[in-house]
């Protein structure tokens, strides 16, 4: 009888503890390498939080966290309709407006007779080309790249004639 009141309560603390070493941050604080940081003459590392923030936690607690309510959705309005509107004849199959991504069926362009499928990806708020990536293909495999730098420069051409129509009112 004693026996089991002193083995379960050790079987216990030994699972708590083994759940904690999975976070990866240490079981206290601090985490792992935080060791000899000062001092080195290395540029300063970011602390845990700042790098939890960067990577979205890693941790089981980052779950219980309470979310930022400021952040916004950082895609591009104009790059988003203008990639909607030169591949229109493309149908969609998912949109995800969090994530920048849109993702288009198979689809024959007008006085085109060969099928195209495309993925879009907005990665940065700004009206740049670096912000756009394009992938598409045929049913045969991958396009070349001159066609899919004519479709990456018609979005971005669209995409300023829409900014610049937004503009006038």
């Amino acid at each position: 009888m004693t026996m089991t009141r002193i083995v379960k309560p050790i079987a216990l603390g030994a699972l708590l503890l083994s759940l904690a070493a999975c976070g990866g941050g240490g079981l206290f604080v601090g985490g792992q390498g935080d060791e000899g940081q000062e001092g080195t003459g290395d540029a300063p590392k970011a602390t845990n939080s700042r790098v939890e923030a960067q990577t979205g936690g890693s941790s089981l607690w980052d779950l219980f966290r309470k979310q930022n309510p400021d952040v916004t959705v950082a895609v591009n309005r104009y790059l988003w309709n203008g990639t909607l509107d030169v591949l229109n004849f493309l149908p969609l199959e998912s949109v995800d407006p969090f994530t920048g991504v849109i993702v288009f069926g198979y689809g024959t362009p007008p006085g085109g007779g060969r099928a195209y499928r495309g993925t879009v990806y907005i990665k940065d708020p700004a009206l740049d080309a670096r912000s756009l990536v394009v992938a598409l293909q045929t049913r045969r495999g991958p396009v070349d790249a001159a066609t899919q730098r004519a479709i990456e420069d018609a979005i971005l051409a669209r995409a300023r004639q829409l900014r610049i129509a937004d503009r006038k009112f």
